[in-house]
């Protein structure tokens, strides 16, 4: 659970700091690093549901939260990249 905190903290915290740089590319990064973080957060539940510790039932609504959300983190980033 504390691994699942962190993800998701770090991914809010990243686009903050990120949009607040000073240049697209940098606020780009930062978007990278948070969809790295939703990368975590996507597997964790994956994998307790696998390891019989949550229900499919559990898991599939926060897999589609996280799926828009890695969604729209993409296409901030190509809009950031056609922006240059």
């Amino acid at each position: 659970m504390s691994q699942l905190r962190r993800a998701a903290v770090s991914v809010p915290s990243n686009v903050a700091d990120g949009q607040v740089r000073r240049s697209a590319a940098e606020f780009s990064q930062f978007l990278s690093v948070s969809l790295g973080s939703l990368a975590e957060l996507e597997m964790q539940p994956i994998i307790a549901s696998k390891l019989g510790i949550a229900a499919g039932g559990e898991v599939d609504p926060l897999l589609d939260r996280i799926h828009e959300l890695q969604k729209m983190s993409h296409s901030l980033r190509s809009k950031l990249a056609t922006a240059h």
